[in-house]
Order: structure tokens, then C-alpha cells, then sequence
């Protein structure tokens, strides 16, 4: 690969594989949004790392509560409550932004300014390159003594080895995790860590560095020197652990007395009996003590029952009594709309009778009105006079006629 073309990305290309909640508060933060947008230059940004970083924990000191929290909502996932973002992630999703070549990676794990340069540069592999491809970045590394405060606030050196042998084979890092790595890759790793510390070169006595070698391992004869043996003995020595020396001063153990044996079997079988009668009887007595509380306690259940019966019946009662009486008014309040819509009825019908009575007599007073402003002024003739008659005739009884004609006789002899 070119030196100046990109290092390829491993996994999201979006979020760089970051915990969503860390990658939401970077983007909202100030000091991302503002004074990181305006370095523009891979330089630039180490500087600020040098002045800016601390630590490498994700989350400042005391900014982030999770206290009372478990499972997914814990500190592990990080998708609880979140707090404020750390410089150090802010300059790491930073340098993503920039798109680092191998050559630029290379310059920030090998950086003699800062050891926080270096653990950026190795945190940016762990989270941007395959996980079967890490190894191959790390393990030059892996005994590398340089010190390095990873925790927020202090409290936490480790070696820059110490902390890549961690980055292989764990997920969990201060309230976030690292993407996962599969089974297989993890089970490699730890197989190559463990051949190397089998590996790795001890001190001896005198300064010289040798690997280790078991105890009882054979030097062949051909390979044996002069002084050789002498010089594997030392080791030998040097590796197992020196016996004290007895105390000349060391009391002697009295001569064994079986008579004085048997009579401390018998002092002790005795008081075994001794003890085993006690506790027979403490044990009826908290037998009994035990049963009168049992007793006791099922009485006062049987009386709290009755009571809470007695109590249920009471309420029960009680609730029908309101009921009824719920029911009663109910049965007045109908009577008492029934009644009211009667007399509404009644009064209804009486205000329509007074209304037709009133209409009758204006017509009557009308027709009054009629005829008498009828009769001054007009004379029926005869004629009409005889029509009027015919037709009330047709209306009088034959008793009524005979006394009308009775009448009109004596008008004509009076005439």
C-alpha cells in the first residue's frame, strides 16, 4: 500500500465502531464543535494532544453518574445517563476525521513527546483495524516499560505493555467497550501471550539474563564446561527457597503414657455425655418454646381471619345499607319527576283551556259587536224577516212554534 493513501477502516465507517452515546456527545460537544474545527493539520492536532490529554477514559472525572445502575443501563454499555465527553475521544474521533495513512499511524505509536500521543495512536488501531490484524501492530510493543495514567483524575499507571496485552484479549474499557473481537482471534492471542511470557528472559544473580529452564533439566556431557555445574547448582540454589535452621534451644517432646491417655478418654467421653444430656434438654426446651410460639401464632392468625372476616362482613353490610338507601332515593327522585311532569301536563292543558275560553268570548263579544252596530242603521224587510223565520223555524220544537204563533196573533190584533 502507497504511504500516502489512507489506512483502510475496519467495521462502521460512520461511527468508527464508538459506543453510540460517546459518539452523540462528541459530536454535540463545544470543544469538538469549536476549537477542534479549526485544526486542519495532522500536526496540529498531536500538539493539542500534547497540551489537552490527561487520560484515556471516555468520560471526565465525576461527570457521569451510574451509581445504582445495572445491566444495560450500568457503566459498562455506557448507554445510561451520559456525562461529558473526554478530551482524549474527542481528539481521537478528530484524528478519524483526518483519515490517517499508515505512515501518520506509525508516527503517533513510535512519538517520544507524549506517552498520550502513543495510547492514542494505539487506541485509534484498536478501534479502526481488524481485530486478526492487531497483533501484528501490537506485539513489538508488548514489553514496552514506558508509564502512562490512564484513569480520570489519576490513580491508575500502567505500562504501555501492559495496557496493549489488556486491548488483546478484553472488551471492557472504563465505562465503554472496545469492539469485539471473535473467538478464535481472542484464543490465538492469548496462546501468543502465554508463549512469550514462557519466553521472556529472567534476571539471575550477577547480572547475566538467561532463559528459564526447568529444575531438573539435564546439560548434555559435550556441552558441559568447566565450572558449568557449579554455575547450574548456584541457579538451582538461588531458585528453590533456603530452609531455617533448627533452633538448638527447641524443647523435647515428653515420652508417650498410655495409662494418662485412657484417663483423658474417659474425662473427655464423660463430658460428652455431660453435653449431649444438656442439649437434649435445651433442645426439648426450645422444642416446647417453639411449639407454644407456633401455637401462639396460629391462634393469633385464626383470630386475625375472624377478624378481618368480621370486618369484610361489616363493610359488606354496610355497603348494601348504602345501596338501599342509593336505591330509595332513586325511587323518590323518579316519583318526585313523575309529579313534576304532571302538573307540567296539568298546567299545560289548563293554559290551553284558558287560552280557548279567552278566544270564545273575544268572539262572542265580536258577534255582539256585529249586531248591534247592525241594527240601528238597517231595517230587515219582510222578506228577510220571513227568511230568518223560516230558518229558526226549522230549528224550534213544535211547542216553540205553537207559542210563537200565539204571540204573532195577538201582535196582529193588537195592530
Amino acid at each position: 500500500m502507497a504511504p500516502t493513501s489512507a489506512l483502510p477502516i475496519w467495521g462502521n465507517e460512520a461511527t468508527m465502531n464508538l459506543n453510540s452515546l460517546i459518539l452523540t456527545n462528541i459530536q454535540s460537544s463545544p470543544y469538538f464543535k469549536v476549537n477542534l474545527y479549526e485544526l486542519k493539520t495532522y500536526h496540529e492536532v498531536i500538539d493539542e494532544i500534547y497540551y489537552k490529554v490527561t487520560h484515556l477514559e471516555p468520560w471526565e472525572k465525576g461527570s457521569r453518574k451510574t451509581a445504582g445502575q445495572t445491566g444495560m443501563c450500568g457503566g459498562v454499555r455506557g448507554v445510561g445517563a451520559g456525562g461529558i465527553v473526554s478530551s482524549a475521544y474527542c481528539l481521537l474521533y478528530k484524528l478519524y476525521t483526518l483519515k490517517l495513512t499508515r505512515k501518520q499511524v506509525n508516527g503517533l505509536i513510535t512519538h517520544t513527546d507524549s506517552p498520550y500521543i502513543r495510547g492514542l495512536g494505539f487506541m485509534y488501531l484498536r478501534y479502526t483495524q481488524p481485530p486478526a490484524d492487531l497483533w501484528e501492530w501490537y506485539e513489538p510493543y508488548l514489553d514496552d516499560e514506558e508509564e502512562i495514567d490512564v484513569k480520570a483524575g489519576t490513580g491508575h499507571v500502567m505500562t504501555i505493555g501492559e495496557m496493549l496485552r489488556q486491548w488483546l484479549t478484553k472488551l471492557e474499557w472504563y465505562c465503554t467497550l472496545f469492539p469485539r473481537i471473535p473467538v478464535p482471534v481472542q484464543k490465538s492471542n492469548q496462546q501468543r501471550l502465554r508463549e512469550r511470557q514462557f519466553a521472556r528472559p529472567v534476571r539471575v544473580a550477577g547480572g547475566e539474563e538467561e532463559e528459564e529452564q526447568s529444575a531438573d533439566r539435564r546439560i548434555p556431557d559435550e556441552d558441559v564446561s568447566f565450572g558449568e555445574a557449579a554455575r547450574m547448582s548456584r541457579v538451582r540454589r538461588s531458585k528453590t527457597p533456603e530452609r531455617r535452621p533448627r533452633s538448638p534451644f527447641r524443647k523435647k517432646s515428653p515420652p508417650f503414657d498410655i495409662a494418662k491417655e485412657i484417663e483423658k478418654e474417659r474425662d473427655r467421653q464423660q463430658r460428652d455425655g455431660h453435653s449431649r444430656s444438656r442439649d437434649g434438654r435445651e433442645h426439648q426446651r426450645s422444642r416446647s418454646k417453639d411449639r407454644h410460639r407456633d401455637d401462639y401464632r396460629s391462634r393469633h392468625r385464626s383470630r386475625s381471619r375472624e377478624r378481618v372476616k368480621s370486618s369484610r362482613h361489616r363493610s359488606r353490610s354496610k355497603e348494601r345499607s348504602k345501596h338501599r338507601s342509593r336505591s330509595k332515593e332513586r325511587s323518590k327522585h323518579r316519583s318526585r319527576s313523575k309529579e313534576r311532569s304532571r302538573h307540567r301536563s296539568r298546567s299545560k292543558d289548563r293554559t290551553r283551556h284558558r287560552s280557548r275560553s279567552k278566544e270564545k268570548s273575544k268572539h262572542r263579544s265580536r258577534s255582539k259587536d256585529r249586531k248591534r252596530s247592525r241594527t240601528p242603521d238597517r231595517k230587515y224587510s219582510k222578506h228577510e224577516k220571513s227568511s230568518k223565520h223560516r230558518r229558526s223555524r226549522s230549528k224550534e220544537t213544535s211547542f216553540e212554534r205553537d207559542l210563537r204563533k200565539e204571540k204573532e196573533r195577538q201582535a196582529e190584533k193588537n195592530s
